[in-house]
């Protein structure tokens, strides 16, 4: 565990020695930022032309307002997650320093999991950051806190899946341009996979449209929290950050 926290720590600190965890956090900021104060702006015109027009039902302000915001940090982590985990092996590759890595006296599952704890870190940094914003809602309204952290189990869940799986496919190349791309192709493919099911009822569609990770992610986002969509991500998680153990493993073979 010492190896693993040590490693994650070198790995987070490396983040934020280069300028690539400030755009990001920029970046997410800003995006969120405007798509937050835009939802806001609406929800309150349509309460007040609800009012003027004499509306007496009550309002589902989590469905309405804390849903769609929730479903936007999931769509602007589907961008930034492949720019995190695109530099964890590819840039170790490129520079030559992961024949270090595989020399010293860490197991591979320890160096697996500091990078992928490291991107983790860095990633709920930015969730964070999208928690100052939900404050002030808490602040100037009541909405329900427990759907608001349904949901953020849901997008820590989700980014742990597909930071497993960036990692995977960062270390299979030393092209960090390749990385990001592959790893953003992957993600948005499982991203729509649910549609494949909505046009074809064949059993491999229902295969494939359990892939979906919007589909499992929908749950959490709604304020609910499934076991069969918390096993999904812990599973998919788990799968990927072996198939990263093995292919370390692989080039020690080929080393």
């Amino acid at each position: 565990m010492r190896n693993i926290l040590t490693l994650a720590t070198k790995e987070l600190r490396s983040f934020f020695v280069s300028p690539i965890a400030y755009i990001l956090i920029a970046v997410f900021a800003l995006v969120f930022g405007i798509f937050f104060a835009v939802s806001v702006e609406n929800f309150i015109r349509f309460f007040l032309a609800r009012g003027q027009m004499g509306g007496n039902m009550p309002m589902d302000h989590h469905e309405m307002l804390l849903r769609p915001l929730l479903g936007t940090i999931s769509t602007i982590s589907l961008f930034l997650i492949p720019m995190i985990t695109m530099r964890l092996f590819a840039e170790e590759k490129r520079s030559g320093t992961i024949e270090l890595l595989l020399t010293s006296p860490i197991h591979d599952y320890e160096i697996v999991l500091g990078k992928w704890l490291a991107a983790m870190v860095l990633y709920g940094s930015l969730l964070v950051i999208s928690l100052f914003d939900f404050a002030i809602l808490l602040f100037m309204s009541t909405p329900e806190w427990k759907p608001i952290l349904a949901g953020y189990l849901g997008l820590l869940l989700q980014g742990g899946a597909m930071i497993s799986l960036g990692a995977f496919l960062s270390s299979t190349t030393r092209n960090q341009i390749v990385a990001v791309a592959v790893t953003f192709f992957a993600s948005l493919s499982l991203w729509v996979a649910e549609a494949v099911s909505v046009f074809n009822t064949a059993a491999w569609a229902r295969g494939v449209g359990y892939l979906s990770i919007l589909a499992h992610f929908e749950p959490f986002a709604r304020g609910l929290i499934q076991s069969k969509d918390v096993i999904f991500f812990v599973t998919f998680t788990f799968f990927w950050l072996f198939l990263t153990v093995r292919s370390l493993e692989s080039l020690r073979w080929r080393a």
